[in-house]
């Protein structure tokens, strides 16, 4: 066990119980940038970390009844085949470099997409609630499940090559097509939602053998004390100054990995 993997696994999972923001749109670059793992051990070793690490949510979630499991179904309809197609996809190519390039990219785009989505968090729900009492927003209704399940399919494809994006760009798709749906709803029906799906990529991502076990074990030692402390703390400071600090974060990162690809 590295030390230095479980500092940082202490590190994330202290942000994330400090911001709610989610565990992969931290880890994977810091696992880049900072101590130089490859992409692909990246991007699979914390498909399955964040699967792992948000699996203690869900129960809790769950008996208050803030999980709709037919949201729930209509997502996974999308990420579920799309997560598939991508990993078969990412298995028949055998130029590394190639996917190395694929994954930074995408990895970029996710991250300022996430951080795009942790400034309008507020706006979109506004938008969303205008938008179901007008005239567009009854005729989007009958559209709303396909809608839901095209989302699900976007969100599969990013989560696989990135492991980034079934927490906040999640969330901010239910807020929009949901609007009638409560936070803490909108936020479990979601948290259920990233675990099932990073869950299976991260799944296949092992049968490819990409996988770095030693480091999934550092990172989850290390994150669980960190989430709890950061949760503790967490409910002390205000999400006004914490989620724009983050956002601006995410946002620079993802900028240097689109440049840099």
């Amino acid at each position: 066990m590295d030390l230095g993997f479980t500092l940082a696994g202490l590190v994330v999972g202290f942000i994330v119980g400090l911001t709610g923001i989610g565990g992969g749109a931290l880890m994977t670059p810091i696992l880049i940038l900072g101590f130089g793992i490859p992409p692909i051990i990246a991007v699979s070793t914390d498909l399955l970390y964040a699967a792992i690490t948000k699996c203690g949510g869900i129960l809790s979630y769950a008996r208050r009844q803030l999980v709709h499991y037919r949201i729930v179904a209509l997502l996974l309809a999308g990420s579920l085949p799309s997560a598939i197609l991508t990993l078969i996809v990412l298995s028949g190519v055998e130029a590394g470099e190639l996917i190395e390039r694929l994954m930074n990219l995408t990895l970029g785009v996710s991250l300022v997409l996430t951080s795009i989505a942790v400034f309008m968090r507020r706006s979109v729900r506004k938008l969303s609630g205008r938008l179901s009492q007008a005239a567009i927003g009854r005729r989007l209704k009958r559209l709303r499940p396909l809608l839901t399940v095209a989302a699900g399919a976007a969100l599969g494809v990013l989560v696989t090559l990135s492991s980034v994006g079934a927490g906040a760009l999640g969330t901010a798709v239910l807020i929009l097509l949901y609007p009638r749906l409560s936070m803490p709803a909108i936020v479990g029906t979601d948290l259920l939602h990233a675990v099932l799906l990073t869950a299976v990529a991260g799944a296949g991502h092992y049968q490819m053998g990409s996988v770095d076990t030693a480091l999934l074990l550092s990172l989850i030692t290390g994150s669980l004390p960190g989430v709890f402390a950061g949760s503790y703390l967490g409910s002390r400071l205000s999400a006004k100054v914490m989620q724009p600090v983050m956002g601006s974060l995410l946002m620079a990162i993802g900028l240097r990995f689109v440049l840099a690809s």
